[in-house]
């Protein structure tokens, strides 16, 4: 199995993870063309593509979506919250209802080998869900877009070989950022999204000596750094009580707007 960052971000999130003969997306939140185009990187193509996954309907989600589903009339898996939210916005255009999968958080869903589980998260959209995904006894997971983290999230992400985990903030440069005072508390409250020191703590929950991976992802452009994320999880798990260092385990942090490192595994 492999997975991949096409883009990760406020501005648009899009991961790739595929075995030899199936190819995923998870999320579309970049133009088709940005998306045709991180695939060729990895020597795919639209075509290729067996299902694409939504977490939530917000914009930086699904941006490209409307697009790629009319022209290669991929299937659409998500939630019955997020169908409606899609299917009510206007700005990516009329959608084909017969391409949608819905799926329940907790059930497995198979698309020939690989297997995905969708997981509840904590986010201010109708029905949001992280992904957990496999290939026999390779598992990966991509979870961003949460305010909050609880025994049900870490219990989920207990055995990841690949992590994708969102640090999105560092709270001081959020506090004394140009954001308005209203959308700094979303950003910060239980369905916001999980700051740097949040991801680190979230991280020494789930630490285990197979992991083969962690990729901190969704970024915000305006209030964090990638030096600034990766030195704070870091420093989270190095500071912690766990028998474990901030480089004991390989940690990435996914590009905003070109294609990131493929993690094989």
């Amino acid at each position: 199995m492999r997975m991949c960052s096409i883009a990760s971000g406020s501005s648009g999130n899009c991961i790739y993870a595929g075995s030899e003969s199936t190819h995923l997306l998870i999320d579309t939140g970049i133009s088709g063309k940005r998306t045709e185009k991180g695939l060729v990187e990895l020597d795919l193509s639209m075509r290729d593509i067996d299902g694409i996954f939504i977490t939530h309907e917000h914009a930086d989600h699904i941006q490209g979506l409307g697009v790629l589903s009319r022209k290669y009339q991929i299937p659409i898996y998500c939630t019955e919250g997020t169908k409606r939210g899609i299917l009510a916005d206007g700005r990516i255009g009329d959608l084909d209802e017969a391409l949608f999968r819905v799926v329940l958080p907790d059930r497995k869903y198979s698309v020939k080998d690989m297997v995905i589980t969708p997981i509840r998260i904590s986010h201010d959209a109708a029905e949001p869900v992280g992904y957990k995904i496999s290939h026999g006894k390779q598992k990966g997971a991509v979870v961003t877009d949460l305010g909050v983290y609880n025994d049900y999230i870490v219990e989920n992400l207990k055995e990841m070989d690949i992590l994708f985990l969102e640090a999105n903030h560092d709270v001081n440069m959020l506090e004394v950022g140009p954001y308005p005072y209203p959308l700094k508390r979303r950003i910060m409250g239980e369905r916001g999204h999980l700051s740097n020191e949040a991801s680190g703590k979230l991280l020494c929950r789930i630490l285990h000596d197979n992991l083969k991976a962690i990729v901190l992802s969704h970024l915000s452009k305006e209030n964090n750094l990638p030096e600034l994320a990766y030195e704070t999880v870091r420093a989270e798990v190095t500071m912690s009580e766990l028998p474990y260092g901030g480089g004991d385990f390989p940690l990435y942090v996914a590009k905003r707007s070109e294609v990131s490192e493929v993690i094989c595994i």
